[in-house]
């Protein structure tokens, strides 16, 4: 049976940047075991099992909030993954293989999703990245900037609107890992600059779900109900 153990073992190692230090087996192994703890929860909530003629509906109570967060971790899989389909220009061996343990993580963040929901989850969201330049440096790095923040400020808007403590504990690990990304991304972009864009009590922001699906919504041609998400 998987353990607590197992699900703390593969998310430190991702918070501690190690994951390359885990075989990809492993690593999705280790995932699969941490979903089977939340998967009866996620899935056997029938009455928030997103089914809508307005959109995809994320569903609501703790099964909404999890599912917001999949289509946010679906979005930045897909963006790193597009990445490397063809690297830009004058990328460094350091930035690759960086990047590239980025792209790693958002993957496997949303497996973890995906597994956990299992029944409840939302479909894989259809997505539109024409707008992003993935040949130059600048171009990617400044939408990476973007996602991450983006990801770091939905994390912390939401937290308070789960019920479990357990999923809390979840989601307080994944930003974790997301605020390191962010970091590294900045520094890339400007050395030195990885603590900048806090507030003026140096804390990070905050977005609710539907400002950050604003945001988002660039990028996803899947139309979205988030209407049954809790707000408090």
């Amino acid at each position: 049976m998987p353990t607590q153990n197992s699900h703390d073992k593969v998310l430190l190692a991702a918070a501690e940047g190690n994951i390359k230090n885990l075989s990809r087996r492993n690593f999705l192994g280790y995932i699969g075991g941490a979903s089977a703890l939340l998967l009866t929860a996620a899935a056997c909530k029938k009455s928030d099992t997103p089914s809508s003629s307005t959109g995809v509906d994320l569903g609501s109570k703790d099964t909404g909030i999890l599912n917001y967060a999949y289509a946010l971790e679906q979005i930045e899989a897909a963006f790193y993954t597009k990445v490397f389909e063809s690297p830009y220009a004058g990328i460094t061996a350091d930035e690759s293989a960086r990047l590239g343990d980025i792209r790693d993580h958002e993957i496997s963040h949303r497996e973890f999703f995906k597994n956990a929901l299992g029944a409840g989850a939302i479909i894989s969201l259809q997505l539109d990245f024409s707008t992003i330049n993935f040949g130059t440096r600048d171009g990617v790095l400044s939408v990476a900037k973007a996602f991450e923040d983006l990801g770091v400020s939905a994390y912390n808007g939401a937290g308070h609107l789960l019920a479990s403590a357990d999923y809390l504990l979840l989601a307080g690990k994944i930003v974790s890992v997301e605020a390191r990304h962010a970091a590294y991304i900045r520094d890339l972009i400007t050395p030195g600059s990885f603590a900048d864009g806090l507030d003026a009590n140096a804390l990070e922001m905050s977005r609710t779900p539907n400002e950050v699906l604003a945001i988002a919504g660039t990028y996803i041609k899947t139309k979205i109900n988030a209407s049954n998400l809790p707000t408090s």
